[in-house]
């Protein structure tokens, strides 16, 4: 059995030394695809493989195809839509995601963040503290609940809306539970935004949404671009001076936000919320693991098509 490691961004050594681990004793053969430059480097090197962990690189249906062995792609972090999930399915191919493995890389880069847009992004004039504000968690998972935790450490009030999360596990951990997302954006000054990109969230976090924000509200975002609706958020950045966009992911109108809005928008210069060693090292091997046990034992636990 051969598995791919196709990484535009690669893992850190320690981690990639730890996934060769797991596979070479499981007995199978590790193949390294980093830094590649181009789809067609990626097409040419999943044509003999079994198994394929991925990072932010895109699977799509033309690599699938090409891929004559393969049983397994693993994305290494929460999101999978990266994975063109449809084409894999028609194909036989199981598709993974490692849930939980970035969580917390994730939950401290949105803190940070808050941090940074309540000080005025650093521009030595004064800014606002964090405690005492309503931080609203759109979306109560894995990292959602993190985001929440640190943020008491901050001494902010917490809030939540999830209709796929019990009410009674939300408030176990001291968070407030809103019925509706509407709810949830009037009541709080800070959003920290962690649903998925699919048909029914995609463009959902529109102007009439934003709106309901209190004055002086950031939206931190370190989930999908695509939820954002973007000709709404520029005409909410116009008509609200008092608005912040922070983004860990560069919405397709950077340049335009950037130049009309500077000073209230920021967008980090490709997606970081993974971005740690600890992060790196845990999401590559839970892949490596995942991968092994399917091949091994059929094991589908974190099958996402």
């Amino acid at each position: 059995m051969k598995v791919l490691v196709a990484t535009d961004k690669p893992f850190a050594k320690i981690a990639v030394d730890g996934i060769k681990e797991v596979v070479e004793n499981a007995g199978f053969e590790l193949v390294l695809l980093e830094k590649y430059t181009s789809q067609s480097q990626l097409i040419e090197a999943v044509a003999d493989v079994d198994a394929m962990i991925i990072r932010s690189d895109l699977a799509t249906k033309e690599v699938i195809d090409a891929a004559n062995n393969i049983k397994i792609i693993v994305r290494a972090g929460a999101g999978y839509d990266n994975i063109d999930l449809v084409a894999a399915t028609e194909k036989g191919v199981v598709a993974m995601n490692t849930p939980g493995q970035n969580s917390n890389a994730v939950a401290e880069l949105a803190l940070g963040m808050m941090v940074y847009a309540a000080r005025g992004m650093f521009n030595g004039k004064s800014g606002s503290e964090l405690k005492g504000k309503t931080l609203g968690i759109h979306a109560y998972g894995n990292v959602g609940k993190l985001v929440g935790v640190i943020a008491k450490g901050f001494g902010m009030k917490i809030a939540a809306f999830d209709p796929f999360v019990s009410a009674d596990i939300i408030e176990a951990d001291g968070v407030k539970v809103y019925n509706s997302v509407e709810e949830l954006y009037s009541n709080c000054e800070y959003i920290s935004l962690h649903i998925p990109a699919n048909d029914k969230t995609k463009n959902s976090i529109n102007y009439e949404l934003l709106n309901k924000m209190p004055k002086g509200a950031t939206l931190v975002n370190t989930a999908r671009k695509e939820v954002v609706n973007e000709a709404d958020l520029v005409k909410l950045l116009t008509e609200r001076a008092d608005f912040k966009y922070i983004s860990d992911i560069a919405p397709n109108n950077a340049d335009e936000l950037l130049n009309s809005f500077a000073g209230r928008v920021y967008f980090t210069p490709k997606k970081m919320g993974a971005q740690t060693e600890e992060a790196n090292i845990n999401a590559g091997i839970a892949a490596a693991n995942q991968i092994v046990n399917f091949l091994k034992n059929r094991d589908t636990t974190f099958k996402v098509n």
